[in-house]
């Protein structure tokens, strides 16, 4: 007996998606670094086997999903944790979340994040993280300096948990909150800072040393402390 099921034609997606979506599959896979400079219209023309109208339709629809960024022959590829971040900043700014919920997620994130760390002792992100902090502990730092340094040594923290997901979300928290975290950081003193970097310490030798629940604690102290009375954001973080 011959089924009555009926099936949809094939649809093709035109030339310039095709394009756009190879592409797009380069950049997420990490097959094209951010920052890397896209090939000219013509040379992915060829490559492609396609025009170059379908070639620059397609760049459109990846900068307009904000995979590619620039003007003319000057388009480079994003990291998508780019994507990620803009979307935590707008909700922000459209008070669809509060600076507070951004960083409650933070302490949740990078407190598991530091468990794991903990107990992977991953040593090339561990010392990457020591040598953020040599810079933050470095006589006359800056705070524009002390809060790259800072950014960097808590990046590598929660790259040293072995999880790809909470790095990319970590990136992204970076940059959603780096304001709020410089303009913070610019107001304080010597003092301040010098009690801020040994936090840091205190947490990476917790960390080293293998105390997954000290070294998540002091975490969620340091950062609800800090956000608290620098960036006056009342805290009841969920532990």
């Amino acid at each position: 007996m011959v089924s009555g099921r009926t099936f949809q034609a094939v649809v093709r997606n035109p030339l310039y998606l095709q394009v756009a979506e190879r592409i797009r599959e380069a950049i997420l896979s990490g097959g094209m670094p951010p920052g890397d400079s896209l090939p000219p219209e013509r040379e992915l023309a060829e490559q492609f086997g396609v025009s170059r109208a379908s070639v620059r339709e397609a760049l459109r629809a990846l900068q307009a999903q904000g995979l590619v960024v620039g003007k003319g022959k000057g388009l480079v590829a994003r990291a998508a944790s780019g994507l990620l971040s803009e979307a935590l900043t707008h909700v922000v700014r459209l008070r669809l979340a509060s600076l507070e919920d951004l960083v409650d997620l933070r302490c949740v994130l990078e407190s598991a994040a530091l468990e794991r760390a903990a107990r992977r002792a991953d040593r090339t992100h561990l010392d990457a993280a020591r040598a953020a902090l040599d810079e933050m502990r470095r006589p006359g730092v800056t705070a524009e300096s002390f809060h790259e340094a800072d950014v960097r040594f808590h990046v590598e923290l929660v790259a040293a948990s072995g999880n790809r997901a909470m790095h990319l979300v970590m990136l992204a928290l970076r940059d959603a909150m780096a304001r709020h975290l410089l303009d913070a950081l610019g107001t304080e003193g010597p003092d301040v800072l010098k009690r801020l970097a040994d936090e840091h310490a205190t947490m990476l030798d917790a960390v080293e040393r293998g105390d997954a629940a000290g070294a998540a604690a002091l975490l969620r102290e340091h950062i609800e402390g800090f956000y608290r009375a620098s960036v006056s954001v009342p805290m009841e973080t969920a532990r």
